[in-house]
């Protein structure tokens, strides 16, 4: 803005460019959990807008959307940074997942009304390791009608919830990493998994219930990783959403990214060019 001079913590804001990682509770969305972070910021710098101009004042997005109900990583690019979470929406990302067996949910979490209930006693551990090679490599996978995928340009869960009919999307290729059961204490089961971008791990606890001969549905999911960013060593806990502590961690984080482009390359680009949605 013309004529404003900005003060020293609003200046060094504004500067701030690259991709950090800061830790989302569960219950918030994920674009509430960045309009949030946008606020406490702007509100350091001293720097008054209402809710509308926010988004145009401070350019801020992140990396891939976490379910409200789930926690952990969630990437936040900031400045020129936000031209880079593109690429981690299609990297490797990491989940801890709890599973209960025999019963399932219409949104295949615990969130969602019950529609099934069956017999699990039968499954063993060693049952439930087996099935998991099934789900191992390169698999199809139907997303779940609750999702934020788009229909006409509305998600479908929102279409769903309206009482709209919505046909499933169809099934598409998926790449798990790595699938590991971690814990297994009937009704519940913990995984591990390492999967690429588009992958939902409610459906992957939704099919493993299936091929098992009951019902699974998701209880708790944390994402311990999106690309680089792990929850132990990178993301920031909402106690640390400060002008310094992300100054700090944009640092130790660009030695984690492959490559940067080279500043020429960025500054080439249009000036205006908007960030990857929030939602």
């Amino acid at each position: 803005a013309g004529g404003v001079v900005l003060g020293k913590s609003a200046e060094k804001l504004f500067s701030l460019s690259g991709l950090f990682a800061v830790y989302k509770p569960k219950g918030p969305t994920s674009a509430g959990v960045l309009n949030l972070l946008k606020e406490r910021l702007l509100a350091e710098a001293g720097v008054q807008t209402d809710e509308n101009k926010r988004n145009k004042v401070l350019k801020i997005g992140h990396g891939g959307t976490l379910d409200s109900a789930a926690a952990g990583v969630l990437v936040v690019g900031i400045g020129k940074g936000t031209k880079l979470l593109r690429t981690m929406l299609a990297g490797s990302k990491k989940y801890t997942a709890i599973g209960l067996l025999g019963k399932a949910t219409d949104t295949l979490d615990a969130t969602g009304k019950v529609t099934e209930e069956k017999p699990y006693d039968q499954i063993t551990k060693r049952d439930l390791e087996n099935v998991l090679q099934k789900f191992t490599g390169d698999i199809m996978q139907v997303p779940p009608l609750y999702s934020a995928l788009k229909k006409d340009g509305e998600r479908l869960s929102t279409l769903v919830k309206r009482g709209e009919a919505v046909e499933a999307k169809p099934a598409r290729p998926v790449r798990v990493y790595s699938l590991s059961l971690q814990q297994f204490q009937p009704p519940l089961f913990t995984l591990d998994v390492e999967c690429g971008g588009g992958f939902y791990v409610r459906s992957l606890v939704s099919d493993i219930g299936k091929e098992l001969s009951t019902c699974a549905t998701m209880q708790e999911l944390t994402r311990t990783k999106q690309g680089p960013f792990t929850l132990e060593e990178h993301a920031l806990y909402e106690d640390k959403w400060t002008i310094d502590e992300i100054a700090r961690s944009l640092e130790h984080c660009t030695s984690l990214l492959p490559g940067e482009p080279s500043h020429k390359k960025l500054k080439r680009e249009h000036p205006g060019e908007t960030a990857v949605s929030c939602e």
